[in-house]
């Protein structure tokens, strides 16, 4: 009988890829984003670390497959209904991005509040002027779409700045630092709080196009909309219309509907948008995080037997 199979589809350090072997010592570990590197062992492979394009073509015959580890927190790209069928585990790298993508989230709302995307083009054009600087985000309110660990995290950050911090969650169950928490069907009751609006879901059939024109007309017209979560959670023709006739003051995006954003989409120049092309959540530790904090857990529970629990994945709500 042939070794047992993990195939990791990420390039590594050689550290990380001897921790990992160090745990399975009887198996084949084959490591490498091309796919050159593991097409010839997928079909009998028995774990997948890190899902490729170009892999989903070889789940008919991967008659082996017993669970996914996503290198991504977001799982919306992948088939998600091949592998229920086929009761294949998955479970995503969530939580490993709420650092640096919390930081992002205020990089984008400091900046917008003190017009430091203003001040880096003056800079550019060597132009000394003041930009109308006026506001502070002290004492304001800020509304967080997903209670997870990045927004938990972001609200935490928040009460350095003595914010009022309202949060959206399905289960509508309370968290710290959040002091009002609101469940979706309660979005439009809590859009006119905000004074920021920061988008933190995942994609989901129930998230899809949740936010769109009837949102960004209760939002305050001197209200900033954050999304780190996915593009289409927004419907983007109406947040541009809503930029553009200045229904809301501005926006920081990390995602768009189609990635990379095209060339002719009129965000690129508008003066009140921070563009950010899904880096949000790159960190030096990405790797370190996702194999230590979730796929060596889940690993050793898999060879006990047990099914792999960091992170699983509920196929029925898509996260």
């Amino acid at each position: 009988m042939g070794k047992r199979k993990m195939i990791i589809g990420q390039n590594l350090a050689d550290s990380y890829i001897q921790q990992l072997q160090d745990a399975i010592p009887d198996w084949k570990l084959i490591v490498g984003r091309d796919s050159s590197i593991w097409e010839q062992d997928i079909g009998e492979a028995e774990i997948i670390a890190g899902w490729r394009k170009g892999m989903e073509e070889h789940l008919p015959h991967a008659a082996g497959l017993k669970w996914i580890q996503s290198w991504s927190a977001g799982v919306n790209d992948m088939p998600l209904e091949t592998l229920k069928e086929k009761s294949i585990a998955l479970t995503s790298a969530n939580g490993v991005h709420a650092y640096p993508i919390a930081e992002t989230i205020f990089a984008m709302m400091l900046g917008l509040t003190r017009n430091i995307h203003a001040y880096v083009r003056n800079q550019q054009a060597k132009t000394w002027h003041h930009a109308n600087l006026k506001l502070e985000i002290h004492n304001k309110t800020v509304g967080i779409l997903g209670i997870g660990a990045i927004g938990k995290e972001t609200a935490k950050i928040a009460k350095a700045f003595n914010m009022k911090v309202l949060g959206l969650r399905h289960s509508g169950k309370d968290a710290d630092y959040v002091d009002e928490m609101y469940t979706p069907d309660q979005l439009n009751d809590m859009l006119p709080e905000c004074d920021y609006v920061v988008v933190t879901l995942p994609l989901t059939k129930d998230t899809h196009k949740m936010i769109g024109k009837e949102q960004f007309s209760l939002m305050k017209n001197s209200a900033f909309f954050i999304n780190i979560g996915r593009g289409d959670i927004v419907e983007e023709k109406d947040m541009i219309a809503a930029l553009q006739s200045g229904e809301i003051a501005g926006a920081g995006l990390d995602v768009f509907e189609n990635e990379p954003l095209e060339n002719s989409s009129p965000l690129w120049d508008m003066e009140n948008v921070i563009v950010t092309p899904h880096t949000a959540g790159s960190t030096e530790y990405y790797d370190e995080r996702v194999i230590g904090e979730i796929l060596i857990p889940n690993l050793k529970r898999y060879l006990d037997g047990e099914q792999p629990d960091v992170n699983r994945v509920d196929f029925d709500k898509g996260y």
